[in-house]
């Protein structure tokens, strides 16, 4: 007899409690193989595709698109069938009563040919025959036309209420199906007085429902609630203070024009900035720096992580190259390109996002000159450059057109006074005019 097996949602690191559904890779009645990717999941970190450590077939799946199940929580289950001639052990090959573990989980290397990272390596496994099993299927699945939903609180809540969408008239825009409307069809069912539905202005000619505008709440879920976490407690806990000067950039860039000259990768003016960085931290190592948790002490990290803002499909991401005093311009140039990569294609692991010590943003690239950020919790210090433009400016002692850009620093006054952070600017804005000084420090 096939024994049905419950996948529950695994840890997916970094302390992470929960994780939201974001497509189903498999459908109920489907046969799948032994680590096959089944559902993809949004955690606060990255998107990633969860592996099944069971064959069979799947029986049921627990969860919508949209919606978030915690750790711990019943996945997906599946009818395993016993190996042919045993009756001691369960259809993945072990004892009975014995479970098998995630093959890989969490150490896979880093999947290049997709647009996605996986989680856990995939493993070969004989295919298993179809099993006759009664299927439990937890939500009612049939195939329908689109209905015109956003909200994934509007479908929950017509789920929960036996509503079908599919028969409801919406009164937001363009036909949009609203949280009022499913609550006027739970009154029409149970007899309650209902919210109103829109109604034309009295000595106004009629507007249709579909032009009424409507708010909407939009749950914060995945990236964007990490992210409002992580800046609410850094706007509560470091007491930041902020720094600014212009600098004249005309010698960096034209450095950057005479590297790109020659043969050889190209030289970004991130990459020079990234450099910059860790030349301006070993000379103040006190802003490569955290406070503990209890506020009680400050930790000197003797490595430089250095996290940069760059824009992925999910949004604003820190991505963060490790040890990145140990890399020379052309590396750090390498490393940059490939992790912006990653947050365009939306592959970034949680690794690559977490565990940085110093940060690098470069706001100038949206076009702005000057930004006041909140620091990256629990990191004290974080670099901003602005737009690099040619203006009118005063070169030794005559009017001249050169290419400025206003240099913004950012920093946890508890970590040091205006005077530590005002030697590490004034040493970042000499390094941009004179970018020669780096040859002292190489």
């Amino acid at each position: 007899m096939p024994v049905v097996r419950e996948f529950t949602l695994p840890d997916l690191g970094e302390g992470l409690t929960g994780a939201e559904v974001v497509r189903w890779m498999v459908e109920v009645g489907e046969v799948i193989a032994v680590d096959q990717p089944v559902v993809e999941v949004e955690t606060a970190k990255a998107v990633v595709e969860v592996p099944c450590p069971y064959g069979g077939v799947v029986t049921a799946r627990y969860g919508e698109p949209g919606e978030e199940v915690a750790v711990g929580a019943a996945l997906v289950t599946v009818a395993v069938a016993p190996p042919a001639g045993s009756g001691s052990s369960d259809g993945d090959g072990l004892p009975a009563g014995v479970e098998r573990p995630l093959v890989g989980y969490g150490v896979a290397e880093p999947d290049r040919g997709g647009r996605r990272r996986r989680v856990g390596a995939a493993v070969a496994a004989p295919a298993v025959a179809p099993v006759a099993v009664p299927v439990a299927v937890p939500v009612a699945v049939k195939a329908s036309a689109v209905v015109p939903v956003i909200s994934p609180l509007v479908r929950r809540a017509a789920r929960e209420h036996g509503i079908d969408l599919a028969l409801l008239t919406g009164t937001g825009r363009d036909g949009l199906i609203l949280r009022a409307d499913v609550e006027r069809a739970v009154a029409a069912l149970d007899g309650r007085s209902a919210p109103a539905a829109p109604a034309a202005v009295p000595g106004s000619a009629a507007v249709p429902a579909s032009a009424v505008a409507a708010a909407e709440v939009v749950p914060l879920r995945g990236l964007r609630r990490a992210v409002a976490e992580k800046l609410t407690r850094s706007h509560r806990e470091i007491p930041a203070a902020t720094c600014w000067v212009d600098a004249d950039a005309t010698e960096l860039m034209a450095l950057r024009r005479q590297l790109n000259a020659a043969a050889g990768p190209k030289v970004s003016v991130l990459a020079l900035l990234a450099r910059i960085c860790t030349v301006a931290l070993a000379r103040f190592p006190e802003l490569n720096s955290s406070v503990t948790e209890d506020g009680s002490g400050i930790i000197r990290h003797q490595v430089v992580h250095l996290g940069f803002a760059a824009q992925g499909e999910r949004g604003l991401v820190v991505p963060v190259v490790r040890g990145a005093q140990a890399l020379n311009t052309e590396q750090l140039g390498a490393e940059l390109a490939r992790l912006t990569e990653s947050a365009r294609s939306g592959s970034l692991t949680p690794a690559e996002l977490t565990g940085g010590t110093f940060t690098l943003n470069n706001y100038g690239v949206f076009g702005v000159d000057g930004s006041t950020p909140i620091l990256n919790h629990p990191e004290a210090a974080m670099l901003g450059v602005g737009r690099i433009v040619a203006k009118p400016w005063v070169h030794q002692g005559e009017l001249a057109v050169r290419e400025v850009t206003q240099l913004s620093f950012t920093f946890d006054h508890r970590v040091c006074d205006g005077g530590t952070a005002g030697g590490f600017l004034r040493f970042v804005a000499d390094c941009v005019e004179q970018p020669g000084m780096l040859l002292r420090q190489l």
